[in-house]
């Protein structure tokens, strides 16, 4: 009886340890999903959006990864400021965008907004959405997080930060340049 003792003790210290190894490798993924680098600058990608309607969503590849451009209404520029207090992270403190996007819509221009299209949580594709009081937001269909239209995330999911904005600039009225600041 006393070696089944030592085994279920050695049993329990196996499973703890292969829980630990397994958390270390979760939290390594989490941790490169979300501060992942950017693609390289020098290979910009020129897109026109001149005839993206307001509420509309374009989608571009750039470097193997998805790019929203979405053209945003005033009444969803102005919506941003209502729901603040359930964001993780509002003023966008803690996310990876450039400093000309460091602002409350996360954009170099109000109504035009670019952002990888991939959840910090596991990297899966969020859609874009009518949401609470039918204002637009972005879900990811595998763990349910949330995002506003300016890709800051909600508080409600398991994602740990808003959505990464690639360095861009504007050219003109119509075109955007993913890649290039």
């Amino acid at each position: 009886m006393n070696k089944d003792r030592i085994a279920g003790s050695e049993r329990r210290r196996l499973y703890l340890a292969g829980g630990l190894c397994a958390l270390g490798v979760g939290l390594g993924v989490a941790r490169y999903v979300v501060t992942r680098p950017q693609p390289p600058a020098g290979h910009p990608l020129p897109v026109d959006f001149g005839d993206l309607a307001p509420g509309k969503l374009m989608t571009v590849d750039w470097h193997g990864r998805t790019v929203w451009i979405l053209r945003r209404s005033a009444d969803d520029i102005a919506a941003l400021a209502g729901y603040e207090s359930e964001l993780a992270d509002p003023a966008s403190l803690l996310s990876l965008q450039p400093e000309g996007c460091r602002n409350a819509h996360r954009s170099l221009r109000p109504e035009l907004f670019v952002a990888i299209g991939q959840c910090t949580h596991q990297g899966c594709p969020p859609a874009l959405r009518s949401g609470a009081g039918n204002r637009a937001e972005f879900l990811c269909p595998c763990h349910s997080s949330k995002y506003d239209i300016a890709g800051r995330v909600f508080r409600t999911g398991p994602a740990p930060a808003n959505l990464v904005i690639p360095e861009y600039h504007l050219e003109g009225d119509r075109r955007v340049v993913i890649g290039e600041a």
